[in-house]
């Protein structure tokens, strides 16, 4: 092969500065459009996952209630599904298999009986995704979604 022409094609084989920001710019685009669905469906996935967890505690509330003639008294707390109380005489938990539950962001939910909003009953809730009270955000058992 002639030198020349194989110096000729070397030369072309590579991308410009130009077509190599022109793709930059163009994955740079996608990943602002792509990136905050993938981020806002995590999140949306993290606050199901709460519903749930205290959807599956109230059940563990209920079967306590049923077993012990009352609900776990707010001192008490969630551990008393896990742990006997002092008065444990007709517990037969554990009734939740891991410890004292976290909610998806890492904060402890948070117990009070009698409730506040469900006087008869208990309140349980978690902070939600700011982790602090009120907001707009928080989880809880006596509001409907």
């Amino acid at each position: 092969m002639n030198r020349k022409l194989w110096k000729g094609r070397a030369a072309r084989a590579g991308f410009t500065l130009i077509e190599l920001l022109l793709v930059l710019g163009i994955l740079s685009v996608l990943a602002a459009v792509v990136v905050p669905k993938f981020t806002k469906r995590s999140e949306q996935a993290r606050i199901t996952a709460a519903r749930t967890d205290i959807a599956n505690l109230e059940l563990a509330i209920d079967a306590f209630e049923i077993d012990m003639g009352r609900f776990p008294t707010t001192p008490e707390g969630l551990k008393a599904l896990v742990e006997a109380p002092s008065d444990s005489r007709y517990w037969h938990g554990e009734y939740i298999k891991r410890g004292e539950p976290s909610d998806p962001w890492g904060n402890p939910y948070v117990y009070k009986q009698p409730g506040d909003h469900n006087e008869n009953g208990y309140d349980l809730h978690s902070y939600g995704p700011d982790g602090q009270n009120g907001g707009g955000d928080d989880i809880d058992n006596w509001s409907t979604y």
